[in-house]
Order: C-alpha cells, then sequence, then structure tokens
C-alpha cells in the first residue's frame, strides 16, 4: 500500500509520460499547423489537439492526483469514440443557420471531408473535459457557496424539455434571428431524457445549489475555446464566422460576444456523452470527476 502511494506521489511530482508526449506533439504540430504550407490542418489538426488533451490530463493527475486517462483509458478513448458523432450535431444544424464555414473545404471530396472532420471532432470532449477536472479544484472554486436551487421535478423537467423543442423550432423557422438558441436546445432536449432513463445530469449538483462542477465546464470550455480559436487563426483548412448582428469585435476569426455560446455548449457535451454512456449501460456513477471537495 504504502509504495503504491510513494510510486503515485512520484509520478506526479515528476510528471506523467503521457504529459511530456503531449507537450512534444503540442510544440511539433502547431509548429506544422502555422507554418508549413498546403493543406495541412486536416491532417495535423488531430495530433496538435490529442497533444492538448494528454497534457491538461497529465497536470489534472500531477496536481488532482487523478485524471480520465489515469482512471480508465478505456473509457478515455470512448471519449474519442462518442466526441465525434456528438459534434456531427452541430454541425448538421449549422446547414440552417449558417454561422460558421470552412476554408479549404472544396479541396476535399465529400468523404475525404467526412473522414478528417469527424477525426478533428473526435478530440472535443476529451480536450474540453479534461481541462474541467483539470480547474475543478482550483481554490476559488472550491470555496464558492451554495447558490440557486435547482431541483428536478415533474415540472421543472417538463419545461425545460418543452423549451427545448421550442426553441429547435424557432433556430429552424428564423435561424437568422434566433441562432444563438443552437447552444441552449440540445441540452434543454438531452437533459430531461437523461433525468428519464436514470443518466446522469447536471441537477445533480443543483439540487443541493452547488453549482460548482457547472463553472468547472464553462471555466474549462473558454480555456479550450481560447486555444481553439488561437491555433485555427493561422491554420488552414480553417473555420471563420458569419453571425448576424454580432460580427465585430474579433478575438482570433471568433466575435467576443460569439464566446458566450461556449459556457451552454459545455452542457450540451456532458448531456450528449451521458446520453451516449447511459444506453451502454453505464450509469451507476460519473467517470467525470468534477466534483469539488474540500
Amino acid at each position: 500500500m504504502s509504495e503504491r502511494v510513494l510510486s503515485n506521489s512520484t509520478t506526479r511530482r515528476l510528471f506523467s509520460t503521457h504529459g511530456w508526449i503531449g507537450i512534444i506533439l503540442v510544440l511539433v504540430f502547431w509548429g506544422i499547423n502555422w507554418n508549413l504550407e498546403g493543406v495541412r490542418t486536416s491532417w495535423a489538426f488531430f495530433p496538435l489537439w490529442l497533444g492538448y488533451s494528454l497534457t491538461v490530463d497529465a497536470l489534472a493527475f500531477r496536481i488532482n492526483g487523478t485524471s480520465l486517462l489515469t482512471r480508465d483509458w478505456r473509457k478515455y478513448i470512448g471519449l474519442f469514440l462518442v466526441s465525434g458523432p456528438s459534434w456531427w450535431i452541430f454541425e448538421v444544424l449549422n446547414w440552417r443557420i449558417r454561422n460558421w464555414h470552412y476554408l479549404g473545404r472544396d479541396l476535399f471530396s465529400d468523404w475525404q471531408y467526412f473522414l478528417f472532420a469527424s477525426l478533428s471532432f473526435s478530440v472535443v470532449m476529451p480536450a474540453v473535459f479534461g481541462t474541467a477536472e483539470l480547474v475543478s479544484r482550483a481554490g476559488w472554486i472550491r470555496r464558492m457557496k451554495p447558490g440557486l436551487v435547482v431541483r428536478p421535478d415533474k415540472v421543472t423537467i417538463g419545461i425545460v424539455f418543452a423549451l427545448g423543442w421550442v426553441f429547435l423550432g424557432l433556430l429552424m423557422v428564423w435561424p437568422r434571428h434566433f441562432f444563438p438558441l443552437v447552444w441552449l436546445s440540445v441540452f434543454c432536449i438531452l437533459e430531461p431524457i437523461n433525468f428519464w432513463l436514470g443518466n446522469i445530469t447536471v441537477t445533480r449538483w443543483t439540487k443541493s445549489g452547488d453549482w460548482r462542477p457547472v463553472i468547472s465546464l464553462f471555466v474549462g470550455v473558454m480555456i479550450t475555446g481560447f486555444f481553439w480559436e488561437m491555433w485555427n487563426y493561422f491554420s488552414f483548412p480553417k473555420w471563420v464566422y458569419t453571425v448576424p448582428g454580432v460580427d465585430f469585435l474579433h478575438v482570433f476569426e471568433m466575435p467576443i460576444l460569439g464566446y458566450g455560446g461556449y459556457l451552454p455548449f459545455s452542457l450540451e457535451l456532458y448531456a450528449l456523452y451521458h446520453l451516449t454512456t447511459g444506453f451502454l449501460g453505464q450509469r451507476m456513477g460519473d467517470y467525470l470527476n468534477l466534483e469539488a471537495r474540500e
């Protein structure tokens, strides 16, 4: 027992091997994405973001003593498998709202685009959830007092579910005016479904007024979003935005107000992940360790 503790302590102090691998991947493929000619990002995006994900995971392990990868490497791989199809939901919705498009898309066949895009989309959940877990033990988050209580009673869950479909309808009918609802509708539909199916939901915390895990997701996705937008800026292919009414004060390619969409997006990712794992029979326990322990 004591030897295992000592070994774990030493590993944390020296920084994990997968963390060093992550740093190397980031340095190498950051340079490739910003300097190599041609459509380099189509194949270099994944190793860059794999490097980011491994690095934040190793930092979480060093600081917190646990991390997504070190708890269960099989479930960590599962994050990549769930992430790709999940992001395609937003790509499909974007066919209607047209808030972003990809420069260089025309250089690929449909199958090439689908394969490269799916590989790139697979790193979304590992990056966001890994960063959220890293920041979840920050002192200011751990010290947060209980706030608004949101209980998953029948009325509340029913209202949220109905709003989700209303939001989706408005989004489809009047996309120019209601495009921000893309970052709320999916969560409002899936959160009640997860609750009814007995899957994990954010209300497991908010029913007691504990918003610290939600704040961890918010902070984690904003940090990740900053790196997404920064690394995208000099990449090719790359995404650009055409957002009606808020297309000003860009931070990289993203209008500054657009960063607000990242916050509910993190909850949508959380709901999508637990809907998927619920179907796979993993309803008990939460692999994502966002509890802000004292």
